[in-house]
């Protein structure tokens, strides 16, 4: 394997054999960057997009590297699409999601360190880009998903209107809202 391919470097710590909604956690990882790629967003997202859940999620149980591997993963994708995954992973959705387009959203709810503390405007809009590419990845790939969670989903995606790029909201009123 080579030491700085992250694709490589998942299947390698397992992201093959991790079960997910619609198969493998690699499939769904590689799909997810693929979305934020196609809506044409930077490099280090789309990186943090491959590995949003590699540290698990607040969805998810288990996890392919604890964050005791910040330093490892880093060091394979970089820093900052390492710190993105992270806050991606370490989102305390129930606490969270719901701040997202009120005024306290900028006060992050980090479920591994069971703390708050604020992030910046860049942060959130990356983070919300991410959580659209992820579950919209979800509902594109299993029609089970998109009809349990459509209508929640679009409730959380409009309160995110003005910090996502245009080509996210396209896609997500597209597939969630025909």
């Amino acid at each position: 394997m080579d030491a700085g391919d992250p694709h490589a470097h998942l299947v390698a710590i397992g992201a093959d054999a991790f079960p997910h909604v619609s198969g493998s956690l690699a499939r769904h990882l590689a799909a997810t960057e693929r979305l934020l790629r196609n809506w044409g967003s930077r490099d280090a997202l789309c990186i943090a997009g491959l590995y949003h859940a590699v540290y698990g999620t607040d969805g998810i149980r288990g996890s392919l590297a604890g964050v005791d591997r910040r330093g490892e993963i880093a060091a394979i994708v970089g820093a900052e699409a390492e710190a993105l995954a992270y806050l991606y992973g370490a989102c305390a959705r129930a606490t969270f999601h719901p701040r997202i387009g009120t005024p306290d959203q900028l006060r992050f709810a980090d479920r591994f360190t069971g703390s708050e503390y604020a992030i910046g405007k860049p942060a959130l809009r990356d983070f919300c880009e991410l959580t659209i590419a992820n579950e919209l990845e979800l509902a594109l790939a299993s029609e089970a998903f998109h009809k349990e969670y459509a209508a929640e989903l679009s409730a959380l995606f409009r309160r995110m209107e003005g910090l996502v790029s245009a080509e996210c909201e396209r896609a997500w009123r597209a597939a969630l809202t025909h």
